[in-house]
């Protein structure tokens, strides 16, 4: 493994349209949808350099999937097959944990998201991880070279497993799960699978949950692999589809989200379900990780090759404009890091993509002087 920093200029490919890459059919899991955007609300959508610079922090990783930073301003980092917990620090990479004994990393599970308990908390800047195990998804907090469930029971499957974890800011630890493979488990409130969960980071329920006694923070969900807060305190949620769209959703406690009764908007005539704010046919996107700088909601899409800019005002979403096209390949995480700037890492060494040969990467992109991102 091989940490370099090094400047890559990507001119001239930001802004630029695409078709699907053909590497995986629609419907076989997650990563095998795509996407072309919907049309928004139309308001405009911030102005992208055409000239991008990206700093190339990490290379040659093992499929990177979880990015989070500790109060120090160094990057945690997990990858998904071996195991490992890296971290990186001034452009050099040091192994925290290896925790491949603990994962079955078979299909699309392993060692998935990664959060840092923030400030105020109890205890700040603790370490917790989304894994998949022989026998379910958990959440569990590292401390020392072990692990502490917080959170166990959450099903799993060769796809479909979710894996994201992020801190609001509301201080509660934000969990995503997938359907697992069985899609009526997302509609069943006692099911773990095809939710967003909501917990203490000591794995209890918050009294002001929208069902008493149970984590589950909304329903109806395929897969989701990334959540994001506006400037509001809104939350968002990319969502993997089908065979039909992709999606955008804006989170509300206690909604329903669908699945598998709808993919996208509802049909005519079915109530109680929520509609995405964005939708993309399945050919554009395979919709990963997110966040959000500025009110721009940037999406990580796989099978797209590209990240998402999605412009947010007063919780609607505005034209999604494809940015980084085909410049690293597949994008799974995206992540807001120090000094507003946003990290990627790419997954192109998962089984469906094209690896080069220093692949996998993290990136980081640097906002410019408008305070807007300009990779």
């Amino acid at each position: 493994m091989l940490a370099v920093v090094a400047w890559v200029a990507a001119a001239g490919l930001l802004l630029s349209g695409c078709g699907a890459d053909g590497t995986e059919p629609s419907g076989t899991g997650p990563d095998g949808s795509g996407a072309a955007a919907s049309p928004g609300s139309g308001e405009p959508t911030p102005t992208l350099g055409t000239q991008p610079q990206a700093e190339v922090l990490a290379d040659r990783l093992e499929v990177p999937w979880g990015l989070a930073f500790e109060a120090s301003g160094d990057a945690l980092v997990t990858e998904r097959i071996s195991g490992r917990l890296l971290r990186l620090s001034d452009g050099t990479l040091t192994e925290v944990a290896d925790l491949g004994g603990e994962i079955a990393a078979e299909g699309e599970g392993g060692l998935l998201g990664v959060a840092v308990s923030p400030p105020g908390s109890t205890p700040a800047d603790a370490v917790f991880l989304y894994l998949t195990t022989a026998v379910d998804n958990r959440v569990a907090r590292l401390e020392g070279g072990s692990l502490r469930p917080v959170l166990t029971g959450i099903p799993r499957a060769r796809i479909h497993n979710g894996g994201r974890l992020a801190f609001g800011p509301d201080g509660a630890l934000y969990v995503t799960t997938g359907d697992a493979g069985s899609p009526d488990a997302a509609q069943d409130r006692s099911s773990l699978a095809g939710k967003i969960l909501r917990i203490r980071p000591d794995g209890s329920i918050p009294a002001d949950n929208p069902f008493p006694g149970s984590p589950v923070y909304s329903l109806g969900h395929r897969n989701v692999q990334g959540i994001a807060w506006d400037s509001a305190g809104r939350l968002w949620a990319t969502e993997f589809g089908s065979q039909l769209l992709d999606e955008v959703n804006l989170i509300t406690p206690g909604g329903n989200y669908g699945w598998p009764l709808a993919e996208g908007p509802a049909p005519a005539g079915t109530a109680g379900l929520i509609d995405p704010l964005v939708t993309w046919p399945t050919s554009e996107a395979s919709p990963s990780g997110a966040a959000v700088v500025n009110d721009t909601l940037y999406v990580a899409a796989l099978r797209g090759r590209r990240v998402w800019q999605i412009p947010l005002s007063d919780g609607t979403a505005g034209t999604p404009v494809p940015v980084l096209q085909d410049v690293y390949g597949r994008i799974r995480t995206l992540a807001v890091g120090p000094a507003g700037t946003l990290w990627l890492t790419t997954s192109n060494r998962d089984g469906r993509g094209e690896p080069g040969e220093t692949d996998d990467r993290v990136v980081v992109l640097r906002p410019d002087q408008k305070g807007e991102i300009a990779p």
